[in-house]
């Protein structure tokens, strides 16, 4: 497994992304998921790219960002090909985006079909720049649950649209994170690690809440102390040298919770989940 963390652990933080860099690599980290936001604020810094971290021996496996797919389509394809850019110059080979702004049982049968037909020419964009795009499973869009991502995937009908499978949300649709990863893997491309003590502070994963910076932390735990098992999950992915991961962090104490996280995924995790010493 190669392990990334998430620039947007720090969105609150007065942090530099060389601070963020040799953080990472001082622990053992493999690369640096780029949220949308930093990687454009960054862009002034023609010394800073996918070069400058290969020389930190780190990479950005994937720039996260939102594309407005209800949105007029010349003004979406504007914002894709400005994340193609970026993505190009930080050397990432995926694009994170959401499936939509609504839960599956909220979408009606219209924008369904624009949604999916927005994702597969997005796709085939990224395709021209030797890139995939992904949907992350999420709540309150097309992928909220097992039977709408295995739907959506479907009706993109790309192949260079994947799924970025955040353990934690898969199990908060009601879907055994095990067994429906065994069903869609082949469309997996990257993974989110995260975790929450019950299933009654889910809540405090909502955009607004961990956008803002006086928002609730509490319920966000270590990724195992919580309520979701992650053994089963990571023993099944065990031996699979081609897995990519971020640990997505919000909560406080950023650096504490990301070094030990990534230290018991690689001391106690699971027999054969190999990651890069630290």
């Amino acid at each position: 497994m190669r392990l990334s963390l998430c620039t947007i652990t720090f969105r609150h933080h007065l942090i530099s992304l060389d601070e963020i860099a040799a953080f990472a690599r001082t622990n053992g980290f493999d690369g640096i998921e780029l949220w949308g936001v930093h990687a454009r604020s960054l862009e002034h810094r023609t010394d800073r790219d996918g070069d400058w971290l290969a020389g930190l021996g780190l990479n950005v496996p994937m720039l996260s960002d939102y594309l407005p797919l209800e949105a007029d389509p010349v003004e979406l394809r504007r914002r894709m090909f400005a994340l193609i850019r970026l993505a190009r110059r930080w050397q990432a080979r995926k694009i994170r985006t959401f499936a939509g702004s609504k839960g599956s049982a909220a979408t009606s049968e219209d924008e369904r079909r624009l949604i999916a037909t927005r994702l597969s020419e997005l796709s085939a964009l990224a395709e021209d720049h030797g890139l995939s795009l992904l949907a992350e499973t999420h709540p309150n869009t097309l992928a909220d649950c097992g039977a709408s991502t295995l739907r959506l995937i479907e009706e993109v009908g790309h192949d260079a649209f994947g799924i970025n499978f955040d353990t934690l949300h898969v199990w908060e649709g009601g879907d055994d994170p095990v067994a429906f990863h065994r069903t869609i893997r082949p469309h997996v491309r990257h993974y989110h690690f995260k975790n929450i003590s019950t299933r009654s502070d889910l809540a405090v994963f909502e955009p607004a809440n961990v956008y803002s910076p006086a928002g609730r932390r509490e319920g966000m735990t270590r990724l195992f102390e919580g309520t979701v098992d992650y053994q089963p999950f990571l023993e099944d992915i065990s031996g699979d040298e081609t897995v990519e991961a971020s640990l997505e962090w919000f909560g406080a104490d950023c650096m504490e919770v990301l070094r030990h996280d990534r230290r018991v995924l690689a001391e106690t995790a699971a027999p054969g989940l190999r990651l890069r010493a630290s």
